[in-house]
């Protein structure tokens, strides 16, 4: 049984938009202004984690409690992230042609796990790997190696890491020994190992395994 492991943000899930909107929500629920808002926007761009909600706390001087704080960005997050449906039926594709789907992806466990639900993804994928489980990091093999137990199995030179960040995804994918599919968001940087292919959207990665596997 052949093992595809995929990244989440960016990847499977927007990121981005749902964002975007979780903080608009969080910030006009909570009656934030325009200063803490952008705070959120800036300080949470690239990732999160509840000792965010910390800081929060001391740099304005809030009364509310961060664990409250994070559990409700975590929940804001869950109810705006979205897995296209396209997205949805090539793993389901994959999944009835025999191929374990795994998930590596850096973040917090509570909160990749939370999007993991929300979009439907947890039906379809055998084991996901978050950095927050064992406070490693792609490009770490390691968290690759966690992902493949996940799924019930053991990273071979035949498997697949697919993602859209060249130093995290490509990269650690290569130093795990496997075969890796880059969905290009941006310029390739200067230095780095190549991917074995390169496409535009993760359903397009999805064809190729399933056209392409064999070899």
């Amino acid at each position: 049984m052949r093992l595809a492991l995929f990244d989440l943000d960016g990847t499977l899930v927007d990121r981005t938009a749902a964002f975007a909107d979780a903080i608009a929500v969080l910030s006009h629920d909570h009656g934030y202004g325009p200063e803490i808002e952008q705070w959120l926007l800036s300080e949470l761009a690239d990732r999160a984690e509840r000792h965010d909600f910390v800081r929060l706390r001391k740099a304005f001087n809030l009364d509310e409690d961060p664990d409250h704080l994070w559990r409700v960005y975590i929940d804001r997050m869950a109810s705006a992230v979205t897995c296209r449906p396209a997205v949805l039926e090539a793993l389901s594709r994959l999944k009835e042609t025999g191929w374990r789907i795994g998930v590596a992806t850096n973040g917090a466990s509570d909160i990749q796990r939370a999007k993991v639900r929300a979009t439907g993804l947890a039906d379809l994928i055998d084991g996901i790997a978050a950095s927050g489980d064992i406070d490693v990091r792609k490009p770490d093999p390691r968290l690759f190696e966690l992902a493949a137990a996940r799924c019930g199995t053991q990273l071979t030179p035949s498997d697949w890491m697919c993602g859209d960040n060249p130093e995290t995804d490509v990269v650690g994918g290569h130093k795990a020994g496997l075969r890796v599919i880059w969905v290009r968001d941006r310029p390739w940087p200067d230095g780095l190992t190549t991917p074995h292919h390169t496409v535009d959207d993760v359903t397009q990665a999805v064809e190729y395994l399933l056209t392409h596997s064999a070899e």
